[in-house]
């Protein structure tokens, strides 16, 4: 399942959109549950089920939502649902919630659904670069078309209802995924995790809530959707994340007027080792391209471009790497097999 996929990279790591050399992607997460029937993580089977049969029976309703395909995850393969995550079409979450549950994929992957993960519906979209607005209005697409065929729970006080109480209100989730290896390597990261964190948003890792930074990516979002408006939401992170790109931008600036020589060859080792390894784990290479994203960004490197650098970062990855390969493979048949992949890829 899922081999045409695997094929081609994920539209949200192309490396293009508004501050692509920054910002990888945009995302919107909207949580949505269906009126006068109980949470995902206190329903029985059966109810979880009968979501599911009110969610395909809208999209049989709908011919803008037949533009899409629905998965039953209990018939998703443990690999797909690896690469899925991977791919950050669903959440790792979503691993341990696999029974009674489904997942909707619009067209060109911008768009996903989780069905009974914590809520009911999770609409989400994802596009590359800075791009609130845009994927703002992917996600209201689906939001709206679902709404007029299934009616969601909501409360005239208190917004829209779901599991977990920090989401009440918008539901709303806007959230970017962001490449800082200036600010690590001028050791200013932590104060800037501290500005962000006073300014009312969460740092995360790079799957999202309870996973580890890698690579120097970190995902931004925010923390409350009660008592402000979407349009308030997206101002704010948008508002921030032009903040944290002067940081970086000032601090790679810095980085080349007073550690230029240092800089270049931590750049070039990498691309070396990247180019020469025979054996590769998935921390190290997300370490080293996060060295050659940098020299490319600021023009050491002129010989690649970020869509390579992104589309070697998705591959790397166990899921990927085993569809890569067609072959299951152990995670040392795994280290040699993704340095093989990494030298054709930079031949």
């Amino acid at each position: 399942m899922f081999e045409d996929m695997s094929k081609k990279p994920a539209g949200w790591l192309t490396g293009d959109g508004e501050e692509a050399t920054v910002v990888l992607s945009s995302r919107i997460r909207l949580a949505r549950n269906i009126h006068d029937i109980r949470f995902p993580t206190s329903a029985d089977k059966e109810t979880r089920e009968k979501v599911i049969e009110y969610f395909n029976s809208a999209v049989s309703k709908s011919e803008f939502l037949q533009r899409g395909s629905f998965h039953n995850t209990e018939n998703i393969e443990k690999i797909d649902s690896n690469f899925l995550v991977e791919r950050h079409l669903i959440s790792p979450t979503m691993l341990d919630r696999l029974e009674g549950a489904g997942v909707y994929i619009g067209p060109n992957e911008q768009v996903s659904i989780m069905i009974n993960e914590e809520d009911h519906l999770r609409i989400q979209s994802l596009t590359a670069g800075l791009e609130m607005d845009r994927t703002m209005e992917l996600a209201a697409q689906y939001d709206n078309e679902i709404g007029r065929l299934l009616e969601y729970d909501y409360d005239s006080d208190f917004g829209f209802l779901t599991a977990c109480p920090t989401n009440v209100g918008t539901g709303l989730r806007a959230s970017v995924l962001i490449h800082l290896p200036g600010l690590v390597l001028t050791r200013d990261i932590d104060k800037v995790i501290q500005k962000i964190t006073k300014m009312g948003l969460a740092v995360r890792g790079f799957y999202g809530e309870g996973t580890d930074v890698l690579g120097n990516l970190f995902q931004i979002s925010n923390q409350s959707t009660l008592g402000k408006s979407e349009a308030d939401i997206l101002e704010d992170i948008e508002r921030v994340t032009r903040v944290i790109i002067n940081d970086e931008a000032t601090a790679r600036i810095r980085l080349r007027e007073e550690a230029f020589d240092q800089i270049c060859d931590k750049i070039w080792r990498a691309y070396g080792i990247l180019k020469y390894a025979r054996v590769l784990s998935s921390e190290e290479v997300m370490n080293l391209l996060s060295a050659v994203r940098l020299g490319v960004a600021i023009d050491i490197i002129e010989d690649l471009d970020l869509a390579m650098i992104n589309e070697i970062l998705l591959l790397s990855q166990p899921a990927h790497l085993i569809k890569y390969c067609d072959r299951d493979m152990d995670s040392e048949e795994r280290d040699i097999a993704r340095a093989n992949m990494v030298r054709e890829r930079l031949k």
